[in-house]
């Protein structure tokens, strides 16, 4: 039996998954993904596996302009811990990046997210206070809330749980990619003071959590190249028995 085709879909799917990325630059407000894409993204959310088949997510879709202006209009802001924990994860040039092949450049996050003590000049840097400047003029937003009350069974923490979610995100991703969408995760929309304020916008009952929030559009001007590096199979890779890697 031939297996060309089985590895010429592989190679498809292999492609999306490298090209996946973060659309970081500002949405075409006008641009709307159309309909059947947005349900096909939903469509990949069904059928994310997780944990005991739960299915513990729901999706709340929104694209009315009055209501993303509200949510837009909720106060942001950067955690002192973000801060700090951002700043250990930076590298401050591409030989250094792609050195570790980890992390991220800091040219792309404003000054005061660059230093380990930024935090308290942030507070005051109303441009980044708001979520209108994380959802960045974004036509569609995707919510995905989930119930804490409930846990996959025998799992501290609801560790399973969590990951089954981490799948949601990743199928919503690649299919987003696959059919040309942009899609940026907005972890903000998760902070205790956020969920309170969307709460009263969305309606979510209080029984239900934000685990994250996508915004998706298409750019409205031309994304610029950045840096991305990812460790070699080998750097992450263990036959048989673990063996710490040199560096």
């Amino acid at each position: 039996m031939s297996n060309v085709s089985g590895t010429s879909e592989f190679a498809g799917i292999g492609e999306v998954i490298r090209r996946r990325h973060s659309e970081r630059v500002l949405f075409d407000p006008h641009r709307r993904p159309a309909e059947s894409d947005l349900q096909a993204i939903l469509e990949a959310a069904r059928w994310a596996p997780t944990a005991h088949n739960m299915q513990n997510f729901e999706v709340i879709v929104v694209d009315d302009e009055a209501t993303l202006e509200a949510i837009g209009h909720v106060r942001g802001g950067t955690s002192e811990e973000f801060v700090k924990e951002n700043y250990a994860q930076l590298s401050f040039s591409e030989e250094e990046l792609i050195s570790k092949g980890v992390g991220l450049l800091a040219t792309m996050f404003p000054p005061s997210w660059c230093r380990p003590d930024g935090w308290r000049e942030e507070v005051e840097d109303v441009e980044h206070g708001f979520l209108d400047s994380t959802m960045r003029s974004c036509p569609v937003l995707m919510i995905v809330v989930y119930d804490p009350r409930k846990r996959a069974p025998a799992s501290e923490g609801d560790f399973l749980g969590i990951m089954s979610l981490g799948c949601v995100m990743e199928n919503m991703w690649l299919v987003a990619e696959a059919l040309g969408v942009g899609m940026q995760i907005m972890s903000v929309f998760s902070a205790p003071h956020v969920e309170t304020e969307l709460r009263g916008i969305l309606s979510i009952p209080d029984y239900l959590g934000v685990a994250f929030a996508c915004r998706l559009g298409y750019p409205s001007v031309e994304p610029g190249p950045y840096l991305r590096v990812r460790r070699e199979v080998g750097r992450f890779t263990h036959r048989n028995a673990y063996v710490a890697h040199a560096g």
